[in-house]
């Protein structure tokens, strides 16, 4: 690359490399995304299209960056956990971030556009997928009135197009990791029951938004379900688990296919780098909505935190 006098600027550009053998957690959050459930009118307080949409576009981001073993989202939000050993862009938040971000913009346009082109399976987009076999929900045995949602998205405008922001957080251990994944669901949990309760008072009790704000204003768990079941006959427990759960994304992988030995917890040299990165391109990427605030469910994934 040639020289020159103004070469001199890239001394103010900062590179900024998040710190050796911790845990890289990317947040994507959908960019003022109230604009877009308005203008393309989301099915209220979930529409698994636009849900199914995100999964596709996460997976897709795992599938593209094998260093990501594990991803949560729920509504517009989606995190991301590399492992601890990445060295995805030397690890330059910078570009991890940008990229990231952008890719997963993309990827959801994309697949926004196919879930726009024809009607989708709603039993498979609320299903889980193990192992490339596809578990659906059904709406028969739980009661859940199918015909409140609908099969096909509307076609994306330019000037109202999708996007999100991206943020990166290290953490310095794996139960610190656990808990912000449990953190996210909990989340997910509280927000999902109040929205569902705040929407069928509004959709089915013929409340304005402010008049269902009240009634649910010093209101706990137990009180929101009591109003779903007396007053309009749902179950809550019966509701899909993406919905209450979140969806969770992960890598199976098979823990007795060895890459060296790696005992002393020291960072993996180049060769075992290689292999690992083969590994993780050929393990399975599980679709599950389930419970990860128990430790049962970490504790059958130990090879999250090697």
């Amino acid at each position: 690359m040639a020289n020159s006098k103004y070469e001199y600027v890239k001394l103010f550009e900062q590179q900024r490399p998040l710190i050796a053998q911790t845990y890289i957690v990317i947040r994507l959050d959908g960019r003022s995304f109230h604009v877009y459930t308005s203008h393309y009118d989301f099915c209220k307080p979930n529409d698994p299209l636009a849900l199914g949409v995100m999964n596709d576009a996460a997976r897709q981001l795992m599938m593209s960056f094998p260093d990501i073993i594990m991803a949560y989202g729920d509504s517009d939000e989606y995190s991301f956990l590399l492992r601890r050993d990445t060295e995805l862009f030397n690890r330059r938040e910078e570009k991890i971030v940008s990229v990231l971000t952008s890719a997963f913009t993309a990827y959801y346009q994309y697949f926004w556009n196919i879930a726009a082109s024809k009607e989708q399976n709603l039993q498979q987009v609320i299903g889980e997928c193990i192992n490339g076999e596809t578990l659906e929900f059904s709406f028969k045995d739980t009661g859940v009135d199918q015909t409140r949602f609908r099969s096909q998205l509307p076609a994306l405008d330019l000037a109202k197009l999708p996007t999100f922001d991206g943020r990166a957080v290290v953490y310095p251990n794996a139960k610190v990791v656990m808990d912000y994944f449990k953190w996210r669901q909990v989340d997910c949990h509280i927000n999902n029951l109040y929205n569902t309760t705040f929407w069928t008072l509004v959709l089915k009790g013929g409340m304005t938004p402010t008049e269902a704000e009240n009634r649910l204003i010093g209101t706990l768990s137990k009180d929101k379900n009591e109003i779903l079941f007396s007053q309009f006959g749902i179950n809550y427990n019966n509701e899909p688990e993406m919905f209450k759960k979140g969806t969770v994304l992960i890598r199976e992988i098979v823990t007795n296919t060895s890459i060296g030995d790696n005992s002393h917890g020291e960072p993996l040299s180049d060769r075992q780098q290689q292999r690992l990165q083969k590994k993780l391109k050929k393990s399975p990427i599980n679709t599950l909505h389930t419970d990860i605030v128990k430790d049962s469910f970490w504790d059958q994934r130990e090879h999250l935190f090697v």
